[in-house]
């Protein structure tokens, strides 16, 4: 027999008044190590600094083609995994002190990837390699920095058109390979060129790049990080 619509509702409310209540349901407790979902991995653990889609954030945008063109898996799962000393970029690997598995990062790693890459972002470009191959001279650096970067950040680095790119409060945050990667890369988030784009069809050699690091690295205040 079907009950009245009118009636349930009159049954619903005096078992409400007589202080009766049904038990809420609660929804299945996951492991945090179980937890296999990029969108969720990433939101937790990299959207803080990299920003939510890869951008827009206060550490090397993650979504960038260019950034995912020079540095392979190998380099981002080892970043995520041990982080880099002397500077904000913690270690989330369980093995090193964090709280993800490798599998998590594996997850993390291979979603930046799949999401965000574009394999023919550099056509016939060859960017600088992502590591240096000597040490820079911060003499040659300063001269490079005059003509690629001088026209945004000042003639000593210290702002114009851009932020002070020596200031010694981020200087002593960001390691020489970030102010590499970032000199590489660029940041078009916030209208930073990349390596090809200071100077119109003069882009920076891989000399230039390691020695306008060398540069800056030497404006770093000491027991800052290295």
């Amino acid at each position: 027999m079907k009950i009245p619509a009118i009636l349930l509702a009159a049954i619903a409310a005096a078992t409400e008044a007589c202080g009766v209540r049904t038990a809420p349901v609660e929804p299945a407790m996951v492991a945090p190590s179980s937890v296999m979902d990029f969108n969720v991995l990433y939101a937790r653990n990299c959207s803080g600094c990299h920003g939510v889609d890869g951008e827009d954030g206060a550490a090397i945008s993650l979504g960038n083609p260019i950034y995912l063109a020079v540095a392979d898996n190998a380099t981002i799962t080892r970043i995520a995994s041990d982080g880099v000393p002397g500077t904000s970029m913690p270690a989330f690997a369980k093995r090193s002190g964090g709280i993800l598995t490798d599998e998590q990062i594996g997850v993390i790693t291979n979603g930046i990837r799949t999401r965000w890459a574009k394999p023919d972002a550099m056509r016939d470009a060859q960017p600088p390699p992502y590591c240096a191959q000597g040490p820079g001279d911060p003499k040659r650096g300063e001269a490079a920095f005059g003509m690629y970067c001088a026209s945004c950040h000042g003639a000593e680095g210290r702002g114009g058109r851009a932020a002070s790119i020596v200031n010694g409060s981020y200087l002593a945050l960001v390691s020489d390979q970030s102010l590499r990667t970032t000199i590489i890369a660029g940041r078009p988030d916030m209208a930073n060129p990349d390596w090809r784009g200071d100077v119109p069809g003069k882009p920076m050699s891989p000399e230039d790049v390691s020695d306008v690091v060398a540069w800056l690295a030497a404006q770093r205040p000491q027991g800052g990080s290295q």
